[in-house]
Formats: C-alpha cells, sequence, structure tokens
C-alpha cells in the first residue's frame, strides 16, 4: 500500500487486475518503441547465434531420425496442407514448417537457417522448411525480414502476424516444429496468493509524479490517449512510461475470467499463504494453440525463458516476481504451473531444462553466458555503472582472441552517461577496434574453450581461474534461463 499518497497526485487509470494493464502497457510500449527494444533489454537471440544454432542440430538431427525411422517401417508421411503441392515457397511437396512465435529482429531465424542448411549437405531437410514469423506487430515483421542474414532464405520465409494465443489463420495439424524464445514472460500473467481459504489476485493502478503531470501541456488529452492506446497521439507527448508509478492491492478472483480454475487452484494448493505467485495464463494459452497447430508426429515445441523450475522457489516469498524494462512487465515464468496445464491439455511428456544445458549438449561443448563469466570477477559488485562498461569491453577484447563467430557483428554498446569523458573517447575507440566476427553481444554464449584458451588476457585483467571454472561446472541457479519442450507423439 501506498506510504505517500500525496507522492502520486495524477490518476491516469483506475484499479485493474494486473494482466490487463500489462497487455494495455505493452500494446503502447511496442507501439512506441519497437524499434529499439535493445535499449531496454536483450536476449540471448538478438545478436548472438548459439541458441539458433543448438536449435537447427536438435532440429536436423530429429527430423532425420524420424525420417529413417518411417523409411525402415515403410510408413509414408501424409501432411495436412494447403492445396495438393505444400507452400508456393517451398517447391517440395511436404513441407517443413518451422514457426516462430515472438519474432524479434530476425537473428534467430537467420542463424537457424543458415545452420540448418550447412548442417544438411545432402539437400534432405533445410529445402523442404517453410519458415514463419509469427508477431502480433506488423511493424515488428516488417523489421525482423530485413535482417541481412535472411536474404539467402529470403523464398523460404514467410510472415503472419496474428496473436500466438489464437491462430485462427492456422489449420489443425499443419506444424512441424514451434520455436518460442523469451516470449512468455511477455504475455498475460496474474499475480495469486492464497488469503484465509480464498484466492486474491493483484490488481494495480496508475499514476503519474507530479513533476511529469507538469511537463504535459494538455492532460485531458494525454489521457484520452492513453486510455484509447493512441499511438499517433501518444508520440506528441513527453515519454512517460518509465515515469507511471503503481498503487497495488489484492482483491477475490473472479474466476469467471480466468481458464484452469481447477488445475490453478489445485496449484496453489502447494504454496504457502499470501506468497504471491505469477499465473503464465498467455502462456498456457500458447500451449493449448501449438497443441492444436502441431501435426500428429510432429519434433515439437520448444519455449525459452526465465523463471523457476521448482515449487520451493514459488513458495519463496521473496522471489522476483516480475522486473519492469522501460516501463514494461517482465514476469518470470512458472514452468511447474505450465507442466501441470500441459498434463491437463493431454501432453503425456514435458521436459524442463536448462537454457545452458540445451546449448552445450546440442553444440558438444560446455556454454556459460558472458553474463556470467563477468559475475565472477572479484570485484564486480563494488564498481561503478561506467567502470562495469569499462571492464565488459576489456573483457569481450580479451575474449575475441579465441572467439571466431561465422557471422559479421558490430557490437552495440550503450555507455552510461556518468562516464569521464576521457574515458568515453577511450572505450569508444576500443568499440571500433573490436573485430566484427568476435563476441557480438553482452548476452551470448562462450564455450569453455573459448574462455580457457583466453585464460592469460582473462587473468591480466584480474578475472580468477577457479572462479569462472567453478560458474563452468555450477548447476542451475533457482531462477534460470529455461528450456521447456514437448512433442504429440
Amino acid at each position: 500500500m501506498l506510504k505517500d499518497p500525496d507522492a502520486l497526485p495524477q490518476l491516469i487509470g483506475e484499479f485493474r487486475p494486473i494482466d490487463m494493464w500489462q497487455g494495455h502497457i505493452n500494446r503502447i510500449f511496442y507501439g512506441l518503441r519497437g524499434g529499439r527494444l535493445r535499449e531496454y533489454y536483450q536476449t540471448f537471440a538478438a545478436a548472438d547465434y548459439r541458441l539458433a544454432h543448438a536449435l537447427a542440430a536438435d532440429y536436423y538431427d530429429r527430423v532425420l531420425k524420424r525420417e529413417r525411422s518411417r523409411e525402415a517401417s515403410g510408413v509414408r508421411r501424409e501432411v495436412k496442407a494447403e492445396g495438393s503441392t505444400g507452400s508456393p515457397l517451398t517447391p517440395h511437396p511436404s513441407p517443413f514448417t518451422v514457426m516462430e512465435w515472438g519474432c524479434g529482429n530476425g537473428n534467430l531465424a537467420a542463424c537457424f537457417l543458415s545452420h540448418l542448411k550447412r548442417l544438411d549437405k545432402d539437400g534432405i531437410v533445410y529445402p523442404r522448411v517453410r519458415y514463419v514469423l509469427v508477431d502480433n506487430q506488423q511493424a515488428a515483421l516488417e523489421t525482423a525480414v530485413t535482417h541481412p542474414d535472411l536474404a539467402e532464405h529470403r523464398d523460404m520465409v514467410e510472415t503472419l502476424c496474428a496473436d500466438v494465443e489464437d491462430l485462427g489463420s492456422v489449420e489443425d495439424g499443419t506444424v512441424d516444429r514451434i520455436l518460442c524464445n523469451e516470449l512468455w514472460n511477455d504475455l498475460s500473467t496474474k499475480l495469486m496468493l492464497k488469503k484465509e481459504g480464498e484466492v486474491e489476485e493483484e490488481y494495480v493502478r496508475p499514476n503519474l509524479s507530479e513533476t511529469k503531470y507538469e511537463a504535459i501541456a494538455d492532460w485531458p488529452g494525454f489521457i484520452r490517449a492513453f486510455e484509447a492506446k493512441d499511438l499517433d497521439a501518444l508520440k506528441g507527448f513527453p515519454p512517460f512510461l518509465e515515469d507511471i508509478i503503481w498503487e497495488r492491492e489484492y482483491r477475490k478472483t473472479d474466476w469467471k475470467e480466468v481458464p484452469y480454475r481447477k488445475t490453478i487452484t489445485e496449484f496453489l494448493k502447494r504454496i504457502e499463504d499470501q506468497v504471491l505467485v505469477p499465473m503464465n495464463l498467455g502462456a498456457c494459452m500458447t500451449i493449448k494453440e501449438a497443441k492444436r497447430v502441431l501435426a500428429s508426429d510432429a519434433v515439437g515445441f520448444s519455449s525459452f525463458d526465465a523463471g523457476a523450475a521448482d515449487v520451493q522457489v514459488l513458495n519463496d516469498p521473496e522471489k522476483p516476481c516480475y522486473g519492469q524494462f522501460g516501463g514494461q512487465y517482465s514476469f518470470m515464468v512458472n514452468f511447474p504451473l505450465v507442466e501441470e496445464v500441459a498434463k491437463h491439455l493431454g501432453i503425456r511428456s514435458v521436459t524442463i531444462e536448462s537454457q545452458r544445458e540445451f546449448v552445450g549438449r546440442n553444440l558438444g561443448t560446455n556454454v556459460i553466458s558472458l553474463m556470467d563469466l563477468l559475475a565472477t570477477y572479484p570485484s564486480a559488485g563494488s564498481l561503478r555503472p561506467w567502470e562495469q562498461d569499462r571492464l565488459i569491453l576489456r573483457t569481450v577484447r580479451a575474449l575475441n582472441e579465441r572467439y571466431h563467430s561465422p557471422y559479421e557483428r558490430r557490437i552495440e554498446f550503450p555507455f552510461q552517461e556518468d562516464m569521464p569523458t576521457e574515458e568515453r573517447a577511450t572505450l569508444e575507440s576500443l568499440v571500433l577496434s573490436l573485430k566484427r566476427d568476435g563476441v557480438p553481444d553482452t548476452i551470448a554464449y562462450l564455450t569453455e574453450e573459448e574462455v580457457f584458451g583466453s585464460i592469460g588476457e582473462l587473468e591480466a585483467l584480474g578475472y580468477d581461474r577457479q572462479a569462472m571454472r567453478a560458474v563452468l561446472m555450477a548447476e542451475p541457479s533457482t531462477v534460470e534461463y529455461r528450456h521447456l519442450f514437448w512433442h504429440p507423439s
């Protein structure tokens, strides 16, 4: 509850369930900032290639195994598709439709297809792929297909502007593979708790401070535009998303508005009273829709996101249920609940593993993220923000002695505003000197060979060899990037 109500004098909306305001803010956020997402957060697929390569290797191996099994049993694949000759964009009569839900900037698609093509030397899989980018923002799709590394695959790529929870234009049983990367935390999520035998959920109400109120000359016009999600009108007002301050209260859940009531109420029996837990309803709806559109012998569905896989962690009242990036809510994924919903829908086998384990296994090596490596630096927690920037860039330069990407990327690195002028000039020169086939992003995977191949340079910066070895061998954290996978058969 508010400690100082006078600090929030200007309401811009009424109390509503947090998932309803989440959808409202997401619409505004992507409409105003869709082309600048990496200024607010990055993903493992935005510039790096290793998740995409792991997915391509996994898909190639699974398709070959399936094709050999069919040949051995004499089973001919029957494909339900539009027309008798398959997609007009793939000449083979039995295309493998791969869907990417939440297309990002197109980098995952580009690296997936490029690596699949390199692996498929006999042309058994790659020429038959029909890759469909799915997003509910047309502008995002238009940006994704312009990714330069998609150019050689462009005749295999289609776009579909739709909500992934309801793909009405996609026929039942027509999709072979679904990839869903860091999307679930962005979909409809309620925050629920048990209290005195009832289930309550979090309601929030948005306010703007007096300072921001004074900066908006036409307050009634702003309120109308905000309520209507009028993007054209909102572009004419000062930026405000980071300035929203949310009041919170808890009300009894209206179950008429909530799917999977029985599954959720049963799940909450495993949670202590008055412990807030995210209920990722949008993620659950994607499972239902994926089950509908996947073919009976499809390779399956994969989702990668940050969350908890242990009910004990969900029972911790101090766990981080969400974060805010650029004013937008990003929720932790409740993987045990999603698994329970999948079972409720008749999906027999669901596997959950760390994302790092999936990437390393399919690439045949041990991997850690650059952020994991940076966290081992002895004084990382005491560095000022601009000193952290300096450490990151010096670390990237050291790793680039051994790191060689098959793609060329210019690393994008926004500097801290408080960085001293002289230091800024030095680091800007360092950024320009970094090779284009080096570490592409601060969110990137590194192999054990790359890390220890650069051990001399890293130790010269102050890194500890034993600490790096320990993080390579460490078990996943309680809240970690994870991979949930299932297939229909």
